[in-house]
Formats: C-alpha cells, structure tokens, sequence
C-alpha cells in the first residue's frame, strides 16, 4: 500500500497529498530524461503534476448521462435542431498522452423534450477528461445523446489538434483532424444531414 505522505501534505493552501509512488513514478521519467528532480526548480514538480493528471483525468470519476437526466418537456411545440457549437475542450491522447485541443459541435433534433443547453458541453467534458482517441470520444458523445434524450436525431462533429503529431513525431503544426458522428434522421435522411452539417458549418 502506498504511502500518502508527500511534501505538500501539510500545505497550509489545502491541496490533497499525493502518493510517495507516484512522485517517485514522475521523479523517474524526470531523471529518465535527462535532468535532476532534486533541483530546486524540480523539487515539487512530481505533486504538481500527479494533481494536474488528476485534473486531467477528472472525467473517470463522473459519468456524463447523469447531465442529461433533467430535461424540459415545455417546450412550446419545437421540434427544431438545437445546436451548440465551437465548444472548446481539451483532452489527452491515450497513445503518447499528449494534448488533443479542439473544438466540438453537438445538434439533436428532439421528440418532445430538451436538455439545458450547457450539459450538452457538460457531456463532451466529461468523455473528453479521460485518456482518449478523437474517434471514440466524437461516439461517446453522440451515443450518450442518443441513449439519454432519445431524440430523431443526433450529430457530433470534433475538430481538434494532437500535440502527437504536431510536437513529436512527424511535427506537422496547423493540422486538424475533423471527426463526426451521426444518428438516427441525421444518417437516414440526406437533407436533415446536410441541414444540420451546414449549420455546423462543415
């Protein structure tokens, strides 16, 4: 069992402790590659980043379809798309763990009934706060709509950045990747797609 104690456990700012082993786990790649941990700039280094993973990764302790569980029924007769777009989020990738930064674009088309607007975003975040690939979080989402609104419709579409390919690797910058997902009226009905992607503005 590992131990808890670590040299902000008795900050007076009140952040959580961290485990020994995880400080020890980022001392190591630290020392791995190539500098010291014992220096100064680098001795609380291993607590603040075991926290902003922590932070990172918020969205395994959360399921998003608890956000859509409230829903309005009142909705005067509108049987409309209701779209949010350009909702920025960040991620991270489950093969380098590199940052995915993006933006994303979520429509349904109701049956009779409607969820606040922001858990639509609520929704992304959470799927996006967990180790991810762009394809399966652009499903994870629209699925979640899909299962939990039972709307005629849903479309997802996620363009984002991966620090994988534009800080490693092949080190290509100001390239996007654009994934999408679509549901029910959107995938049979070529019209109703084409209507909801042009609003999207794709």
């Amino acid at each position: 069992m590992s131990s808890l104690v670590g040299p902000d456990e008795d900050d007076p700012r009140g952040k959580p402790p961290v485990p020994e082993d995880v400080q020890e786990a980022i001392r190591t790649l630290i020392r791995w590659a190539g500098d010291d941990p014992t220096r100064e700039g680098l001795l609380d280094t291993p607590a603040r980043v075991a926290r902003a993973w922590k932070e990172y990764c918020q969205g395994y302790g959360e399921d998003p379809a608890l956000h859509l569980s409230r829903v309005f029924e009142e909705v005067g007769g509108y049987d409309e798309i209701v779209l949010l777009k350009d909702i920025p989020f960040q991620s991270h990738c489950e093969h380098h763990m590199a940052p995915i930064i993006g933006k994303a674009a979520i429509a349904y088309l109701p049956t009779n009934r409607v969820v606040g607007i922001s858990k639509l975003a609520r929704v992304l975040h959470g799927f996006a706060r967990r180790l991810q690939i762009q394809e399966r979080l652009t499903a994870e989402v629209a699925q979640c709509i899909w299962e939990n609104l039972e709307p005629k419709g849903v479309a997802v579409v996620i363009e984002a950045s991966h620090a994988c390919m534009t800080a490693r690797g092949v080190r290509t910058p100001g390239v996007n990747m654009v994934t999408s997902r679509v549901m029910g009226l959107f995938r049979s009905d070529p019209k109703s797609r084409e209507e909801v992607l042009k609003l999207m503005g794709y």
